[in-house]
């Protein structure tokens, strides 16, 4: 029996940087598991379509042949649509690093047209400096193709945006309505152009089975709009969806209309889901096929039946076909039950469908596990366009430009999240609740594998919050095999993360980490359970800025009875943050209350109203409420952006807070320098770490024994990237450091603590007890070029 043909489909518009990794995830572990599948990025596809000189032509076309009201940036920028249409296949190909050549052009040749998002371009020599040309180039196309994104929104395509595609119409959804509607409507240019792309991918392909991943509302509209064509283009083929909407939104939908697009949406982790799913629908084709062939046999037997029957044969032949057709039928019977009925769909894993009823129906029945986090595999990048990506930077931040900027493998770390308590977040749903690590030798062969696949050593972790002692392991298994990557990723700031971490992690191609310091209030930190204190966070900050590592803080506004006095604190600690250098982006969030966190089961608790809206018979997360004792959050929004802005840029630190309201504000109350004393509060001297692991990240040094003036010394040159460095000290100490110093360079396996180090310490030779000597000068040194404990 021939197998299903797979298309794995990310529909528009994630990142334009880098693959979305869903797709990369679930055909890898189908490959693993003997499933072929091909996989697209359409979003990808439909900018490069829409941003080319026939894109344009058709929008520019359309626009002249529409009755649109053009407010004057969209008359200009038609009145410029043939410098739109003669820059636009050079600027693609610059974002897509495929000419740097241009970018003197761009910065200095008056090579763009500009509209409105060129008006209040930021001071470029202060931001870019006077070498970053190719990255003030970048900003300045960014800002180019935002000008044409505006242009489309305004006139053929209201619902585009780059990363929220239609987004409005699933954000709160609680009614299918207006998404019906919109997809009943005669599909846009944008649409025209998105289906163009699909139908050719369809007839290259040839699918049985289509997947959508689903992870943000932007992508709902899309997904839909290419599910409907498939039922078009191939009836027979299923369509399937999963990602993050779906796991948030969706989990408990009772609108039939959905699946006359999508027959199968399945939650949570989409391996095992699409793993039962897939063995159903596998068996459903096998069914088929025979019966097929049956039906073929039983034709030929009929047509023998009647020659036979001229030839006077009739018993004979009457009595093939009857044992023939008899057993053709009680064969597809069985099939028919097995498929339907107990080893069939009643055995479907977190799958909702249709049923014959016309009634939306969810099934979980099957006793198999959850995938193991170990047995997911390795992500697939295999088949998708990895050169065609743009590298854009949106806006003057320098975690944006992460998020946004390079092409970055993404991979996780560990599933769900260790300390899943805050009372904001979606704790009770899986990919929270269930933590699971793998191995780190295991992520290691990832890592190298992906690397092998795409050329690219640039890794994104995209956990919920990395756990310490994960990124720990895996940082020595990456330094022990000389593999060298660049990654970031999402953290907790918590006490586990000690300086010695910090520059371990940094060791192994650590180069930015963010985490959520939210209110940045004590008060509200232990209302929601984050686990974490301000002192806490500034030195955590504190320890990876100085191991090189940027610090990204997210930072919430609004949290259930946040006063005005608090508002202001919390902005006086982020200012205090950023003047003492320990953080250098953040970015303030609205809190949001869904349905699936603590604050959204129990609001009662934290002493909000719920309001609305109602569960309804599509989508169900964000919930309405009323902040009774809290302070009128919304008006401290751009008061907020606006000094995080500054700030970011080291510009108006110096400023009293009020400066930034037009309202007033109360005074801030927290010492003006409580960030600064708890980054200079003196660590734990290195004796009471007698049960750390010690770990040295240079070379073995070269032992050199001299007669000093006045008595023998060994003298110890080390040999590093940046610079070569020695210690002198006595011969028994020196031929012990230098015996330490070669065993942690050649032997990563054995952790050696610091009290069996101690254990060997010449003590009587070197005339000082162990832990006198850790105050020592050569220790310090040591310590202070990368001698770690963790």
């Amino acid at each position: 029996m021939t197998s299903l043909r797979i298309l794995l489909v990310t529909p528009p518009l994630t990142q334009l940087n880098t693959p979305y990794p869903a797709t990369a995830y679930l055909k890898g572990f189908l490959g693993a598991r003997g499933y072929a599948s091909t996989q697209a990025d359409l979003g990808l596809q439909l900018v490069l379509k829409l941003f080319s000189s026939a894109g344009l032509r058709r929008v520019f076309a359309a626009i002249e042949t529409g009755s649109f009201e053009l407010s004057d940036n969209a008359r200009r920028m038609v009145r410029l649509q043939r410098s739109y249409l003669a820059t636009i296949e050079p600027v693609i190909r610059f974002l897509q690093n495929k000419d740097n050549t241009l970018a003197p052009r761009i910065c200095h040749g008056r090579f763009l047209p500009e509209a409105s998002r060129f008006d209040n371009v930021a001071d470029l020599d202060t931001a870019f400096g006077t070498m970053g040309l190719t990255d003030q180039a970048r900003h300045l196309a960014t800002l180019y193709l935002e000008d044409l994104a505006d242009l489309i929104k305004e006139t053929v395509g209201p619902q585009f945006g780059f990363s929220r595609y239609a987004e409005k119409l699933a954000l709160s959804a609680t009614s299918f309505e207006p998404l019906y509607e919109a997809l009943q409507a005669p599909p846009t240019l944008l649409d025209k152009l998105l289906l163009e792309s699909f139908d050719e991918l369809v007839a290259r392909t040839e699918p049985d089975v289509v997947g959508f991943t689903v992870p943000f509302p932007g992508n709902l509209y899309g997904a839909l709009r290419l599910a409907g064509r498939m039922k078009e283009l191939r009836p027979e083929a299923k369509t399937l969806m999963g990602g993050g909407y779906p796991n948030t939104e969706l989990r408990q939908i009772k609108e039939p209309r959905f699946f006359d697009y999508i027959d199968y949406l399945t939650l949570d982790d989409g391996e095992g889901p699409w793993l039962r799913l897939l063995e159903y629908l596998q068996a459903k084709k096998d069914a088929k096929a025979e019966h097929s062939e049956v039906s073929r046999e039983h034709s030929l037997l009929s047509a023998t039946y009647a020659i036979s029957s001229a030839n006077k044969r009739e018993t004979l032949v009457a009595t093939q076909f009857e044992n023939g057709f008899g057993l053709g039928t009680l064969q597809q019977e069985d099939n028919n039950a097995q498929i339907n009925g107990l080893g069939g769909k009643n055995l479907l894993q977190r799958t909702f469908l249709r049923n014959e009823a016309g009634e939306v129906e969810y099934l979980n029945n099957t006793a198999a596990p959850n995938i193991p986090h170990h047995e997911v595999g390795t992500p697939d990048y295999s088949d998708l366009p990895l050169s065609e990506y743009l590298s854009v930077i949106e806006v003057l931040n320098p975690m944006h430009r992460l998020w946004s900027d390079g092409r970055w493998n993404k991979l996780t770390v560990a599933h769900g999240c260790y300390w899943k308590r805050c009372s904001f977040c979606d704790v009770t749903l899986d990919y929270i609740s269930r933590y699971e690590t793998a191995p780190a030798a295991l992520l290691a062969d990832r890592i190298e594998q992906i690397v092998r696949q795409t050329g690219q050593t640039g890794f994104h972790f995209v956990d919920e919050a990395a756990p310490p002692l994960a990124l720990r392991d895996l940082a020595v298994e990456l330094l022990k095999r000389r593999t060298n990557i660049t990654w970031w990723g999402n953290i907790r700031f918590e006490k586990t993360f000690t300086p010695d971490l910090c520059r371990l992690l940094a060791a192994s191609g650590c180069i930015a980490v963010s985490g959520g310091l939210e209110v940045a209030s004590d008060r509200l930190l232990a209302l929601m359970e984050k686990g974490v204190t301000i002192a806490q966070v500034a030195r955590v900050t504190d320890g990876f800025t100085q191991a090189g590592v940027m610090v990204h803080a997210y930072l919430m506004y609004g949290f259930p009875t946040q006063t005005a006095q608090e508002t202001v604190d919390s902005l006086e600690i982020v200012r205090q943050l950023f003047a003492a250098g320990v953080i250098q982006s953040g970015y303030w969030h609205r809190f949001s209350m869904t349905a699936h966190s603590p604050v959204g089961k129990n609001p009662a608790k934290y002493q909000v109203v719920p309001i609305g809206p109602a569960p309804g018979d599509f989508a169900w997360n964000d919930l309405w409420h009323d902040d009774p004792t809290g302070a009128d959050h919304e008006q401290f929004g751009p008061g907020l952006a606006k000094a995080l802005y500054n700030y970011l840029h080291g510009v108006n630190l110096a400023e009293p807070l009020s400066f930034w309201f037009d309202f007033k504000v109360p005074r801030p109350t927290v010492p003006r320098h409580l960030i600064q004393q708890a980054v200079q509060e003196a660590s734990k001297p290195d004796f009471a770490k007698q049960n750390l692991r010690l770990f040295w990240l240079g070379n073995a040094p070269e032992l050199r024994l001299e007669s000093g003036k006045k008595a023998p010394q060994a003298v110890l040159t080390f040999y590093e990237q940046a610079e070569d460095f020695e210690i002198k000290t006595t011969p028994a100490v020196g031929q012990w450091l230098h015996a330490l110093c070669t065993q942690l360079t050649n032997d990563y396996d054995t952790k050696l603590l610091l009290k069996e180090a101690a254990g060997s310490f010449p003590t009587a030779e070197a005339g000082l007890s162990f832990e006198r000597f850790l105050s020592s000068v050569p220790w310090l040194k040591l310590r202070e070029k990368g001698l770690l404990l963790f």
